[in-house]
């Protein structure tokens, strides 16, 4: 069974560019040349651990194993793009045959809760900073979402994914960029060749805390490269310092409604209120509309009832 389509995002193209000297990948969206999203995380990325395994395997068999997991993640990929789009397809070959059954994996066990689609194999990029291609975009249970498929030799430890979460927090944040949309969630189906079918999600709070390492990673990749011709025309530095910025700004609003419902022992508020940072955002937040509070303790936290000048 086919997925249904939505259309309620028209996807641009960028086109995708791989230097043959390094094999390091680019986007070219509008004119501009930019990082792909793995490239980024490869740079930054810590290698000890995948040293260690070579070290220990040898390198010839760890390219070698690379090499192949690398030809059933494509082979799997097309099986799964082929489905969703509803195209006829088929792979005969030996990789081929190895793939069909983890596609097929994935569909009955991943897709399911899919009520639609948006965008199979989209090209996403955040305009000035960064690009990729995300396998689906997608509504799974009820909320707008990022899919990304997984091929894996063996079972995944949530300790070892670090980078399948930043990676698909970074789409999140380029959709949400360039479409306007509000992208709620991050999915990551993963599929072993004995058909081991793993999935992790990520939400709210959590997703946002990826995306804030992806923008470090992307600020490290920048001092990394020191190539005028390759920094990116928005300064990650700065996305990232109004990026923390924000996430203070939320958690500062949420104290102040608490504080103003009458949430928070009185104790505890004012502890809050010897905060200076506080104390200016919540005088300027409710200055016109502070309910159920006494004089007294007006005057404790250092709150003047505004003059008619400033009503």
């Amino acid at each position: 069974m086919t997925l249904k389509k939505s259309n309620k995002y028209i996807y641009i193209q960028g086109k995708q560019i791989t230097d043959v000297d390094t094999g390091t990948r680019f986007y070219d969206f509008q004119g501009f040349r930019l990082p792909s999203v793995t490239t980024v995380l490869a740079k930054t990325k810590n290698q000890e651990y995948l040293t260690a395994w070579k070290n220990k395997v040898g390198h010839e068999k760890a390219e070698s194993i690379k090499n192949l997991s690398s030809k059933w993640g494509t082979a799997m990929h097309k099986f799964l793009e082929s489905h969703i789009q509803g195209v006829g397809y088929d792979d005969l070959t030996t990789i081929g045959r190895e793939a069909k059954p983890m596609a097929d994996k994935i569909i009955q066990m991943g897709l399911t809760p899919v009520s639609e689609y948006h965008g199979s194999e989209v090209m996403l990029h955040y305009p000035g900073l960064y690009a990729g291609s995300t396998d689906l975009v997608c509504v799974h249970n009820g909320l707008e979402t990022i899919v990304d498929f997984k091929q894996a030799n063996r079972p995944k430890k949530e300790e070892w994914i670090e980078d399948y979460y930043i990676q698909i927090a970074a789409y999140a944040m380029a959709h949400d960029a360039y479409y306007g949309s509000s992208i709620e969630q991050g999915v990551i189906m993963v599929c072993t060749p004995d058909l081991y079918y793993q999935e992790f999600k990520v939400q709210g709070a959590e997703l946002k805390k990826w995306k804030h390492k992806f923008l470090k990673r992307l600020d490290h990749y920048h001092e990394l490269i020191h190539d005028e011709k390759e920094r990116a025309r928005v300064d990650p530095d700065k996305l990232l310092k109004e990026f923390e910025e924000d996430g203070q700004s939320k958690e500062l609003e949420t104290l102040a409604i608490k504080v103003r419902n009458g949430e928070i022992p009185p104790n505890e508020v004012f502890e809050h209120f010897e905060n200076d940072e506080f104390l200016r955002f919540f005088k300027n937040k409710y200055r016109k509309e502070i309910h159920g509070m006494s004089p007294d303790y007006l005057r404790k936290i250092g709150y003047k009832k505004p003059t008619k000048k400033e009503r």
